[in-house]
């Protein structure tokens, strides 16, 4: 059997066993490969035994352990690079935006139709697989990893996520900025489009509506002081997307 007649498997985390029974039979019938678990602990079970996975579906509202501190553990350890669909009972938007904060690549509320999970599960599965192999990875927090970077005139604190301008005064980022700013220092002097960009910051919030990378973008050179018409940083590469034009070196 080649690469390509591999079905995609999913891992279900959910403590209710009737969902977790129709969406594995669902999802089998859709052609594919589903491992159900009801807790975090049995996940991190089933990622040693049986994974890798292609994709988690992470329920928000677990015993113990509950799936936003399971996505952050998951995003700062060996499998930060697992696609990862985040179900919740509640649909408050604090939730949302925390939980892609967390690093969840897509948010879906319950109940939903089977057929748009479906379509969630595939989205996610095709951003992923748009991306390079060599750039599928998040090195952000890896072992051995320097904590400061630097480029330019900047220096950014890996472990506490913010920028450090050249008279040394802190200037906070939120998570998606940081996240995007971390793409482009793992990636100098790379033209990025836009898809990579939106799968390699591993949020749906560049979904949310048209162009959003580019806002994102926008907001990310404002913090670095950037001019937008003449960006000494953050380039436009007309009809390709963005690059970060300076070299990044590890401080200290």
């Amino acid at each position: 059997m080649s690469t390509a007649d591999v079905p995609d498997h999913v891992l279900i985390v959910d403590d209710d066993r009737e969902i977790r029974e129709l969406l594995s039979t669902y999802l089998a019938k859709q052609g594919l490969r589903a491992t159900t678990v009801p807790s975090g602990r049995h996940m991190r079970a089933a990622l040693e035994e049986a994974g890798p996975f292609d994709l988690i579906i992470l329920d928000l509202m677990l015993p113990g352990e509950d799936g936003l501190a399971l996505c952050r553990d998951l995003r700062a350890g060996k499998h930060k690079a697992m696609p990862i669909l985040m179900l919740t009972a509640r649909d408050e938007e604090a939730d949302r935006i925390l939980g892609l904060e967390m690093g969840a690549d897509d948010y879906l509320t319950k109940p939903f139709a089977a057929r748009e999970l479906l379509a969630r599960v595939r989205s996610v599965l095709r951003r992923t697989r748009m991306l390079p192999p060599n750039m599928r990875s998040d090195s952000s927090n890896g072992e051995g990893a320097p904590q400061m970077l630097g480029f330019g005139d900047w220096q950014v604190d890996t472990a506490a996520r913010h920028l450090i301008d050249a008279q040394g005064v802190m200037v906070s980022l939120s998570g998606a900025e940081y996240r995007l700013l971390r793409v482009f220092l793992d990636h100098p002097q790379k033209v990025l489009s836009r898809d990579q960009l939106l799968g390699l910051t591993q949020g749906r919030e560049a979904e949310l509506f048209e162009r959003s990378i580019d806002l994102l973008v926008s907001r990310l050179r404002q913090r670095l002081r950037d001019d937008a018409r003449e960006p000494r940083y953050i380039k436009t590469v007309r009809s390709e997307g963005y690059v970060l034009s300076a070299a990044v070196r590890a401080v200290g």
